[in-house]
């Protein structure tokens, strides 16, 4: 299965116990009254497991979603759910929440709503959880260092008339014109690379988001994206 994350930073100063102790009774309940009824649409968070350097958890969210069969339209609730990882890194608190890549757009949406919800119920307010950012120049350095291990190159803010992105796929992009022509006409957005020493292929984006593209588990994602790209924002 896929796997994408989002890593996200917690900009106050609080310890993973108070985190802990503030997130366990977190449930909200609205009411829904469908065809068949009234009932409720829940949001939590169960499952959390407090260690010494992180705490886990999976954040559930109910929603509405609508589906057309025969001209009429038929609401239903869903549940969509996605498991989280709050991390001590150096001095700073760090966010990373999961999900399957390739699934609904809410479960892409979810990753932001859960770090705006986690701000407010931590801390009362918006912003108190921010995005985390890559610059061009480190994922260029990234691919740079192994350019045989890269697959697909995407570049943005492309300064050409009516283009808006491009690409380069195959394993020697670094090697070619057209890489150094797009560098000077754009930015890198998000590289697809093979992570030699792990054995696994990774994509990750300027906004942080990350997608492991081969066979593993949560953990070993986790590991990774702790030991070797957190780095990467010191």
């Amino acid at each position: 299965m896929v796997l994408a994350a989002k890593i996200f930073e917690i900009k106050e100063d609080v310890d993973l116990n108070a985190i802990a102790q503030k997130l366990k009774d977190f449930r909200r309940e609205e009411p829904y009254q469908g065809k068949k009824g009234e009932t409720k649409l829940v949001t939590e968070i169960s499952d959390l497991k407090l260690e010494e350097s992180s705490l886990s958890g999976v954040f559930s969210k109910d929603f509405v979603r609508k589906r057309y069969y025969r001209r009429e339209s038929d609401e239903y609730p869903v549940t969509e759910e996605a498991a989280f990882r709050i991390n001590r890194f150096n001095r700073r608190t760090l966010l990373i929440v999961l999900a399957p890549s390739g699934a609904s757009a809410l479960k892409k949406l979810l990753t932001n709503y859960i770090a705006n919800e986690l701000s407010e119920a931590l801390f009362m307010r918006l912003g108190a959880i921010v995005e985390m950012r890559l610059s061009h120049e480190t994922l260029r350095k990234l691919h740079e260092s192994t350019p045989q291990a890269t697959k697909l190159i995407w570049f943005d803010d492309i300064d050409i008339p009516g283009v808006g992105k491009l690409s380069l796929a195959g394993p020697s992009v670094a090697n070619t014109k057209l890489y150094k022509d797009y560098l000077e006409h754009g930015k890198i957005w998000y590289v697809v690379f093979e992570v030699q020493k792990r054995g696994i292929t990774v994509g990750i984006a300027r906004n942080f988001v990350v997608t492991l593209f081969s066979k593993g588990t949560i953990d070993e994602f986790i590991n990774y994206i702790s030991e070797d790209l957190l780095t990467l924002t010191e």
